[in-house]
């Protein structure tokens, strides 16, 4: 095979850090050095490892959970795995599935700063064409060290308006304790995903649930039982590092997840769950007795950390290592707009306030003004707006000391655009105000699916074009709804599917994932909302502006 030094890219850099005392909500993302050496280096976590249908080769390292295919752009995408001890990470990628004269590339090393991942950019891919891909591990320093191949394949984005796109979404990964049940054939919803053949998969949040125990059995509507697999590190609320990463290896256990990430590329984005419920500046968790560890700012340094760690996305580029929001260019037909509502927010709280202020702040000042400047840029047909709360929904987090409601997003009540609204009703002005066209929002968090049309004929807060929302979720976790409704920016409920009872269990069907269709003749846009065998239970076609 032909030969390549990995990418910059591909390497994780890290220096051995104290956990910082002193480290506030909105700034505990500072640098990627910082924030991977935060916490002291574990060991791997047997359970996960020998759950998962690796090829063991005698002294040799192989992949315990797999690959992972991530951020696919017009400029390359990311190859993530796990080695399961210290070894070198090796990539080849072909063409045609035999790997005939593959490229190779000599990775990064994995080490147990990182819990033994490891990732590689790779780059100079031709447009519009299939490849196929297989990582291995290598002992340095062992002559015919290399474990056994694991492969997969992708697709690359075309540079020509000639190929139509599609695209899946949804959120809420193992909530509510429902987890990995074999009696079902696990989380069965990512094959039916995997077989509508996306090009690529947004996960909007709520990639694991640190913060809801898994048990061998959970009672289940109708008195049926739910049957889990167990390991020590999802049988508690997460506090350690070590049960943070056992979380996410948790999850590659299942046979269904494993196969949908080798085929199709993802990109990650995290909201509350990834550390703990509704987690912000004002979460208190002095009279929860499941945490032992009382201090949120520590739950946020070893969650955010384990999140980056297996996220299978370039956390590295645009000049902060750990920066989850991002744009992914995908043709003259799409651009994807990742979205963070979590890092930069105020504290949750009443949600009333009449100016802007930290307070107020959801995506921040600075996110909000990238946004702005990329749609600006874009020259793509669509801009997808990938978000991982819904606008105009109700979200309530109990009360605030006062006994008002309290919220954990941007909606607070029906009237007047006040708190966090105040930055979504400026967000939506200067769209407006620069003709920016074809905007489409994409969803998940609530645990029901929905198509929301907003409208400022229906609205308090009236300078907005018209926009849709689509909302989409579980992928494996209760089921709720539906959701109040604000009308301060004029949602309208075009469609919408919640169970009849809340946190229902996978068992009653409320599962669903969102398609996104477009069509390179037409360049219309078509949303379907999809139970979890895949049908569709709502279409919605929207016409391209000019």
């Amino acid at each position: 095979p032909q030969t390549k030094r990995s990418t910059p890219d591909s390497t994780m850099t890290t220096t051995p850090l104290a956990e910082p005392s002193d480290l506030t909500r909105r700034r505990f993302l500072r640098t990627s050095r910082r924030f991977l050496g935060l916490g002291a280096s574990l060991a791997l976590v047997g359970p996960a490892v020998l759950a998962a249908p690796a090829v063991v080769s005698s002294g040799r390292p192989n992949t315990p959970d797999g690959i992972q295919l991530g951020d696919p752009s017009d400029d390359g995408l990311v190859v993530w795995a796990r080695a399961e001890r210290q070894s070198r990470m090796v990539v080849e990628y072909a063409a045609e599935p035999g790997f005939r004269n593959p490229m190779r590339i000599s990775g990064p090393l994995a080490t147990s700063e990182a819990d033994f991942t490891a990732r590689t950019v790779l780059t100079g891919l031709l447009p519009g064409q299939q490849y196929h891909v297989r990582v291995a591990f290598e002992n340095p320093e062992q002559r015919r060290g290399m474990g056994a191949w694991t492969e997969g394949s992708f697709r690359t984005p075309s540079q020509q308006a000639d190929r139509p796109i599609r695209f899946v979404w949804s959120g809420d990964t193992v909530g509510q304790g429902w987890g990995i049940n074999p009696d079902l054939g696990g989380m069965r919803i990512y094959e039916a995903m995997r077989q509508r053949n996306p090009d690529f998969f947004i996960h909007s949040g709520d990639t694991i649930y640190a913060d809801s125990p898994i048990t061998a059995e959970q009672k289940a509507e109708d008195g049926r039982i739910w049957r889990n697999l167990v390991t020590e590190e999802v049988s508690k609320v997460a506090e350690t590092l070590k049960e943070f990463r056992g979380r996410h290896r948790y999850n590659m256990m299942d046979t269904n997840v494993r196969r949908f990430a080798s085929q199709v590329p993802q990109i990650w984005q995290w909201d509350d769950h990834e550390i703990t419920n509704n987690w912000s500046d004002s979460k208190d968790l002095s009279g929860d007795a499941r945490y032992t560890e009382k201090d949120v700012r520590v739950l946020v340094a070893r969650g955010s950390r384990a999140f980056l760690e297996n996220a299978p996305m370039r956390w590295h580029r645009q000049g902060l290592a750990e920066r989850v929001h991002r744009k992914i260019g995908y043709g003259p037909l799409l651009d994807v707009f990742v979205l963070d509502m979590r890092s930069f927010r105020g504290p949750n709280g009443y949600n009333r306030e009449t100016t802007e202020s930290a307070a107020t702040a959801f995506l921040g000042n600075a996110q909000l003004e990238w946004l702005v400047a990329e749609l600006m840029a874009s020259q793509a047909t669509w801009k997808v707006i990938a978000a991982d709360m819904p606008i105009g929904l109700g979200v309530p987090d109990g009360k605030d000391a006062q006994g008002r409601p309290r919220w954990e997003a941007i909606a607070n009540g029906d009237g007047p655009a006040l708190g966090r609204e105040l930055e979504t009703a400026r967000l939506l002005t200067r769209i407006r105000q620069a003709g920016i066209k074809n905007v489409v929002w994409v969803t998940a968090d609530v645990h029901y699916c929905a198509a929301h049309h907003y409208s400022p004929e229906r609205a308090v807060y009236k300078d907005f074009d018209p926009f849709w929302e689509f909302v989409a979720g579980p992928l494996n976790a209760g089921s709720f709804g539906p959701n109040p409704l604000d009308n301060t920016f004029g949602p309208h409920v075009a469609f919408q599917k919640a169970p009849t009872a809340q946190n229902m269990s996978p068992f009653a069907g409320y599962q669903f994932f969102g398609e996104v269709n477009i069509d390179p003749a037409s360049r219309a846009l078509t949303v379907d909302l999809r139970d979890l065998n895949g049908v569709s239970q709502y279409s919605q076609t929207l016409q391209a502006q000019a």
